[in-house]
């Protein structure tokens, strides 16, 4: 196997977790904003826009994971990683989901300022934290598990949850 395919597998297997995670966290969130607007289920254009969004916070994750200010505190309790990654990623989702709606208004208003305008007059804003909650507790759960993962090490929290992994033959 060369190097470079090494790499492109060795990144695919480190964005798999996150991606996954994401994947079920962001249906959760669309379904419970598709049944605080409609009531009614999940579109196909919105499974893709959510897988596609899946995806680019998987790599995002392990982007975010490479820098130093990300890993303020691996000496420290976990607690700190993790309420520092989970405010980071908050922020971050809650400027994402503003600019997501935001991007809906200034494609139907014509530009920038007059679609920000009437986002800030029509958008529902209980709807808005309530999706922000739901995106906090994910994004909690996300970084706890990970911040375990990480001082556990490789495999070991797999093994915790699924057994010894199967020794495989050459």
């Amino acid at each position: 196997m060369s190097t470079v395919t090494a790499k492109i597998k060795e990144e695919f297997l480190a964005m798999l977790p996150p991606t996954i995670f994401f994947f079920v966290a962001l249906h959760i969130v669309a379904l419970v904003r598709s049944l605080m607007l409609k009531g009614s289920g999940l579109t196909p254009t919105t499974t893709i826009s959510v897988t596609v969004a899946a995806l680019i916070l998987g790599k995002a994750v392990l982007i975010a994971d490479m820098l130093p200010i990300i890993n303020r505190y691996p000496d420290k309790p976990l607690i700190y990683n993790v309420a520092w990654k989970t405010v980071i990623y908050f922020v971050m989702s809650g400027i994402i989901h503003y600019l997501e709606r935001l991007y809906d208004f200034w494609r139907e208003a014509g530009s920038f300022v007059a679609g920000n305008e009437r986002l800030l007059a029509e958008i529902v804003w209980p709807h808005y934290w309530a999706t922000q909650i739901v995106l906090f507790v994910l994004i909690l759960t996300y970084c706890t598990i990970h911040e375990i993962a990480r001082v556990l090490g490789e495999g070991k929290l797999w093994q915790m949850f699924f057994g010894p992994l199967p020794v495989r033959g050459i």
